[in-house]
Parts: C-alpha cells; sequence; structure tokens
C-alpha cells in the first residue's frame, strides 16, 4: 500500500462524504423521502463494504486465496454503485453538484483500482494466512473511516425501516368530494402542492392539464396528465372545468434582495394575467379559478386572531398577496367563481416548510426561532388537497379562504411537538438578532412575525379536517 493509494483513498472518502451529507442528508433529504428507500437500502450495503474494506486495507495484509476475497468485494461494490446510479436517475432528479461529484468519485475510483489491483495480486501469490500491518496514523484513520461508513450503513437500515412505516392515504381519496369526470387545469403543478393535487386528481379518474415551465421535471408527474409548457397550446373550444393556479417563484429559500422581490411577484402575476387571458379566449369558461395565495396577505398582527374577515398590515408579503389575488380578480368580470386561497405553512415529509427542519431535528439540533413565541398557522398537506377539492366542488364558495389548521400553535409549541415526534430535543434556540442579521425582512416577516389565523369559511361550510392538531399531522407524515 503506498502513501498514493492511501492519498487517492483519502479523497475518495472525502468525497464520498460530501455526497453523503450534503447531498443525502441536508439538500435532498432522502432520509424522509419514501420514494427513495430502495436507493437507501444500496447505501447500507455499500456503506458497510467500505468498513470493512477500510479495516482491512488498514490493518492487515491477507494473502493466498483470501486475497481474491477483497477482489470480489471491489467488484460487488461496482455493481452496487452501478445499481445505485440506475436508481437514482430513475426516482429522482439529481442536482449538477451531485452529479458532478459522482463523475469524479467514479475517476477517482477508477484510479484507486489501477494501483490497489497488482497489490492484491501480489498478496494472492503469497502463502495462504493473515498478517498484521499496522502502519501508524493511517491505520488509525483508517479504523475511524470504518466507523463512520459502518455508523452510516446503520442509519441507512435504519431510515429504510421508518420510510416503510410511513405510509399515505391513497391519493385518490383525497378529492373523493369531486363527481364525475372534471378536466382541471393547474399552474405550478410540478411543486409540493401542486404535484399532490395533480396525483391525486390523476389517480381518481379526472383529467389532469399541467403547465409546466420545465421539461426535465415533466417525470415528477405520474401519467396519465396531458403536460403543456405554455397556455397557449389550449385551443380556444377546450374544455376546462376547474383552474387551479398555484405557479410562482418559491418566497422561502433565500434573502429578499430586490431583485428577488421582483422575481417573486413577477412570477405570480405573469402566469396569473396568462390564466385570465386563457378564460377570456375560451368559448366554454371554467366553473372555478382557484387561485393561490397566503396568509402573509394579513401581514403582521402578534396574538390576534385573524379570520377571512379582517383586514391587512402593510409588509411586502401582504403587498405580493395582494398583487396575486388582483392579478385573479378579473376572471370574476368574466363570469368565473374565483377562489383566493390563503395557504399556510404546508406540512409534509416530503418537502415544504417541516422537511428543511428534519435534518438538523433528527440530530439533535432543532428548537426554537428567536422568543417561539409566533404563532404558526399550518395545514397538513393530505387536507390542503381535500381542501381545493371541495373548493371545486361547493359552488357558492367565493372569495378569500383561509386554508390553515383549526389549531394553530406558537413556534415553542411546534419545534417541541416536532422534537416529541423525532424523539430527540428541541432545545437550541436560534436568536432573533442572528436570524434578522442573516435573513433581514425575510427573517421578520416569514420566521419571527407569523400569524394566528383561524378557517372560519371552511368549518362554517362544513369542511372536516383530518388533522385538526399537529400531533395528529406529524404522527400521520413522519
Amino acid at each position: 500500500m503506498t502513501p498514493l493509494l492511501w492519498t487517492l483513498i483519502a479523497i475518495q472518502i472525502a468525497m464520498g462524504a460530501f455526497d453523503t451529507f450534503y447531498h443525502h442528508e441536508f439538500t435532498e433529504r432522502l432520509a424522509w423521502r419514501p420514494s427513495q428507500r430502495f436507493e437507501l437500502q444500496l447505501h447500507a450495503v455499500r456503506n458497510m463494504l467500505y468498513a470493512l474494506l477500510f479495516l482491512v486495507l488498514g490493518w492487515l495484509e491477507i494473502h493466498g486465496v483470501l486475497a481474491m476475497l477483497i477482489v470480489a468485494l471491489l467488484i460487488a461494490e461496482i455493481i452496487i454503485t452501478l445499481m445505485d446510479f440506475v436508481e437514482e436517475d430513475l426516482s429522482r432528479k439529481l442536482p449538477a453538484s451531485e452529479r458532478i461529484n459522482h463523475t469524479l468519485l467514479a475517476i477517482n475510483y477508477g484510479a484507486i483500482l489501477v494501483l490497489l489491483l497488482p497489490v492484491l495480486i501480489g498478496w494472492a501469490t503469497r502463502p495462504f494466512g493473515v498478517a498484521f500491518a499496522y502502519a501508524g496514523f493511517v491505520s488509525i484513520a483508517a479504523a475511524v473511516c470504518a466507523v463512520g461508513a459502518a455508523l452510516c450503513g446503520l442509519r441507512d437500515i435504519a431510515v429504510t425501516r421508518r420510510l416503510a412505516r410511513m405510509t399515505r392515504a391513497p391519493a385518490r381519496d383525497l378529492v373523493d368530494k369531486l363527481a364525475g369526470r372534471r378536466t382541471v387545469l393547474i399552474t405550478g403543478a410540478t411543486g409540493f402542492i401542486g404535484s399532490h393535487l395533480a396525483a391525486s386528481l390523476s389517480a381518481a379518474g379526472h383529467h389532469v392539464i399541467a403547465l409546466i415551465r420545465n421539461p426535465a421535471k415533466a417525470e415528477m408527474l405520474p401519467p396519465p396528465v396531458t403536460l403543456i409548457t405554455s397556455l397557449d397550446q389550449l385551443a380556444d373550444d377546450i374544455r376546462i372545468d376547474a383552474i387551479v393556479n398555484l405557479a410562482g417563484e418559491p418566497i422561502g429559500d433565500g434573502r429578499w434582495t430586490e431583485a428577488k422581490r421582483t422575481e417573486i411577484i413577477s412570477s405570480r402575476i405573469n402566469v396569473t394575467g396568462e390564466v385570465v387571458k386563457l378564460i377570456a379566449r375560451l368559448e366554454r369558461k371554467p366553473d372555478v379559478l382557484v387561485s393561490g395565495s397566503a396568509i402573509g396577505w394579513y401581514g403582521l398582527w402578534a396574538d390576534q386572531v385573524l379570520t377571512e374577515s379582517n383586514k391587512s398590515h402593510a409588509c411586502f408579503s401582504h403587498a405580493l398577496c395582494e398583487a396575486w389575488e388582483k392579478a385573479a380578480r378579473p376572471a370574476e368580470e368574466l363570469g368565473v367563481r374565483v377562489v383566493y386561497l390563503r395557504i399556510g405553512l404546508v406540512l409534509g415529509a416530503g418537502g415544504g416548510f417541516v422537511a428543511r427542519m428534519l435534518t438538523p431535528f433528527e440530530f439533535g439540533l432543532g428548537g426554537p426561532l428567536g422568543t417561539g413565541r409566533q404563532w404558526m398557522s399550518w395545514i397538513e398537506r393530505d387536507d390542503l388537497i381535500r381542501l381545493i377539492a371541495y373548493v371545486i366542488a361547493t359552488p357558492d364558495l367565493a372569495g378569500p379562504i383561509n386554508a390553515t389548521a383549526p389549531i394553530p400553535v406558537t413556534n415553542a409549541k411546534f419545534t417541541a411537538e416536532l422534537g416529541r415526534r423525532l424523539n430527540r430535543p428541541a432545545v437550541f434556540r436560534i436568536p432573533s438578532g442572528l436570524l434578522r442579521r442573516l435573513g433581514g425582512d425575510f427573517a421578520d416577516e416569514l420566521l419571527l412575525g407569523g400569524q394566528r389565523v383561524l378557517p372560519n369559511k371552511a368549518l362554517s361550510r362544513g369542511f372536516v379536517f383530518r388533522h385538526e392538531t399537529l400531533r395528529s399531522a406529524f404522527d400521520a407524515i413522519l
């Protein structure tokens, strides 16, 4: 084992650790995605093989036919890695950084094999036996890496068992209020909400037309779905029963620079304007336009209870939501029932607000934001899909409707309940000053402000939430 070979192995370990922690844990959050269960099973087996290889190469020389067992392990690792590449491509879209990292890993692994195979062949020509080969720091480092790989493998095994328990309600049951076969146009159909809505409607036998801006994301939508990249592709005589308008640049993924604010607003206004133009030229108008909005419309009100009848306070969130709702308003003049769905924090393991909290909380690093007294008005994603279907199916529901669960909670209660569900402490409070320094208005309005919103209109019309309490929601999705 030459210094160059150990250097290449060290580089391989560093790149593998980066891939595991940055991509698998923090950005892709594979541990909370049931669709990635088989991928994690492959990772578990491969990590255990790595642990064995590090121990053997760092501490022993295996001679005779036993050396061929190491060759067999290397071949098994190659096969598992190829299976992993195929599974990743079939089940998720890899970010560019992960693809580049995988390419570098493959190249470096090839160099390792070129240098390692002559060593193993030399061991194979010696008499059968095992010799102790302590190499000082190298052996100690190999042992540490072996322990790390084994721990990652054990975590992957535990995660696959958890994912097997994360069952979901049948998608078609979420839209059972919609009778007959409807044609529903969805904008923002590849988002966290839109993709689940499209899958639910399609599973129930409805015709879904999905407006997508990025054709590469089409694989996120299960067939049968009609995909379009522009509303101009729809003929004037097409029959559309309902439009659900959810498209827009994500609001919670970074600091609100001037450029970001412009993109957030224009992405919503432009698509909504295109939807209204489509309605205007359709020979048969849709029955309803369910247009997205958010509880940010109300602004910041501290502890005051907010319903659909409340007024607003000025802030960027209000300006955004007001502009979004205003852009949809002309559809009313065209004789279409318009519903402004003021959506709260949407909870689901596969994305949304809570998905960003799972990794730090699982590692015991979660806790309240600031004082923890700010209110969080939330809704479980399946309930939101059910509410959208209920709105479409109820002809006299119009205007603003709060899409939040009946029991909002403070941030302190939210983090404590998440910690309880994950069996982890939730004591690492993040200071308000630090959040404001890092996020500016984004932190003030989305993380430290909050609204105490109640879904009065939905409740008064008889809509029943399956998850009224946060505990019920967390128990369902986690």
